[in-house]
């Protein structure tokens, strides 16, 4: 039981690392959540610092999600009560709550939408491979980066309902829930941006305020 709880704090502090206000910092002499839409995520910092670092971060928030479930269940192997995929679900959790509510910058962060692409892509890495096609096409489409991530969400737990129910596919029902209820928290984080994109206020790409 140490060893999941370990394995469980480690996750969250791997996601709350804020690679959004490092990079930025580090790169630019600036504080990113000062600018833009205020947020701690990738498409802000494209906003404040350039494609170059918003692809950096990106890349970052994308792998710390994936580390998080891929690696850290395996080093501290289960224990009995737990499998690893059990395990694995747990880090989703912790680490896409971590990106979301750092403990290193006041429990602000991004909006948890690339830290759980990497946390499901060491699960389901097919479908989160077309959920990112489908994020491209719309993104390419409207310009909209939270129209793009709430569809992709959405779509990444419809498509594992249909492999699981319609096509019989062997996806353990805990993945199925957890698939769920991921996408819910990703919609729920992009509330305000739903409004704006119902009201036609919602900013596109490289403009005002977006989701991370």
């Amino acid at each position: 039981m140490l060893n999941s709880f370990l394995a469980l704090i480690s996750a969250y502090l791997l996601g709350s690392i804020p690679f959004a206000i490092i990079m930025v910092r580090i790169l630019k002499g600036v504080d990113v959540r000062d600018y833009g839409s205020k947020n701690a995520g990738a498409t802000n910092v494209y906003r404040v610092a350039g494609i170059k670092v918003a692809l950096l971060v990106g890349l970052l928030d994308l792998a710390k999600g994936f580390a998080a479930v891929y690696f850290i269940p395996r080093i501290f192997q289960p224990a009995d009560i737990l499998s690893l995929l059990q395990l694995q679900l747990i880090c989703t959790v912790a680490v896409v709550l971590g990106h979301m509510f750092t403990i290193f910058a006041n429990l602000k962060g991004g909006k948890g939408v690339l830290a759980a692409a990497g946390a499901f892509l060491a699960l389901l890495p097919l479908e989160v491979g077309l959920a990112f096609v489908l994020f491209i096409v719309i993104l390419s489409l409207t310009g909209y980066v939270s129209l793009g991530s709430i569809c992709a969400a959405l779509f990444l737990t419809l498509f594992v309902l249909f492999e699981r129910f319609i096509l019989n596919k062997n996806i353990p029902d805990e993945l199925v829930l957890l698939s769920a209820i991921i996408s819910i928290v990703v919609v729920l984080a992009h509330r305000s941006n739903i409004g704006r994109l119902i009201a036609g206020t919602e900013n596109k790409i490289g403009k005002g305020s977006s989701a991370e």
